[in-house]
């Protein structure tokens, strides 16, 4: 089992910046892609970001291209997103997710979930 909370969120400016944070126990975050997801009220989970288990190969939504980053520190069982030039459409609650199965990038298998962080863009 692998548990994720995460941190980071808040209310912040169009323009502005924030760095989401998610933290593992349970097992290494090595043997996972980890990605991030968020929802908006009344909409689906979409995804954000991925970043593969091991090495830097990362994978965007086409939304968040040139603004977001994501990436990890195994050594800290951390993954994290940072987050620029936030807009108002950004805003929704954010999930770290752990997938430990499918193929990189687009059919991976998230096996675990995190409670979510508010982000909150204002215009």
């Amino acid at each position: 089992q692998v548990q994720l909370v995460e941190s980071g969120g808040g209310l912040v400016q169009a323009g502005g910046s924030l760095r989401l944070s998610c933290t593992a126990s349970g097992r290494t975050l090595s043997n996972y892609a980890m990605g991030w997801f968020r929802q908006a009220p009344g909409k689906e989970r979409e995804f954000v970001a991925a970043i593969i288990w091991r090495g830097s190969s990362t994978y965007y939504q086409d939304s968040v291209k040139g603004r977001f980053t994501i990436s990890r520190d195994n050594a800290k069982n951390t993954v994290s997103l940072q987050m620029n030039s936030l807009k108002p459409e950004d805003t929704s609650v954010y999930y770290c997710a752990a997938a430990a199965g499918g193929n990189w990038p687009r059919t991976l298998r998230w096996n675990y979930w995190g409670q979510g962080t508010q982000v909150t863009v204002s215009s």
